[in-house]
């Protein structure tokens, strides 16, 4: 009977080990696809994947509003290097303070791209500084060759 106290044991802790790393997994979403992003927390309108963009950038979408803090979140332009570009801010539309979702919208400046493509990153605005908090959606894009008009 000793064995099945041992089973128990490991089912336990397993399950205990199972939950810690769900909940301090962070949710980073990235679009491969030509299809409209979207997921529970973000819905990007613009740019949708795998298309030609130019700075300045201009990105629309919803986002529940826990997405947001104080009505922004961050967006990075990035190039297929993982260099960040540009940065700026979303901002709400609407009121923020809900768990539906509100709009957003962003115009972003980016500098002259080295690569032909890259991922433009939504991130969920994570006050905390913790971890477990993050999550951000990517969408991958396609620079044009005037993409920067600084």
């Amino acid at each position: 009977m000793a064995w099945v106290g041992g089973i128990l044991i490991v089912l336990v802790v397993g399950t205990i080990a199972t939950i810690a790393y769900i909940n301090n997994t962070s949710t980073n979403v990235s679009i491969d696809d030509n299809v409209l992003p979207a997921t529970d927390m973000i819905r990007v309108t613009t740019p949708l994947p795998n298309v030609l963009v130019q700075s300045p950038l201009v990105a629309k979408g919803e986002a529940r509003g826990n997405w947001y803090f104080e009505a922004v979140f961050g967006i990075k332009v990035k190039d297929s290097n993982g260099q960040v570009i540009g940065s700026g801010f979303a901002t709400a539309k609407d009121e923020w303070m809900t768990t539906d979702f509100v709009p957003f919208e962003a115009t972003i400046n980016f500098s002259k791209p080295t690569t032909e493509t890259g991922t433009i990153v939504f991130e969920k605005n994570n006050p905390s500084g913790l971890p477990e908090n993050d999550a951000s959606i990517s969408v991958p894009v396609y620079f044009s060759d005037n993409a920067s008009k600084l």
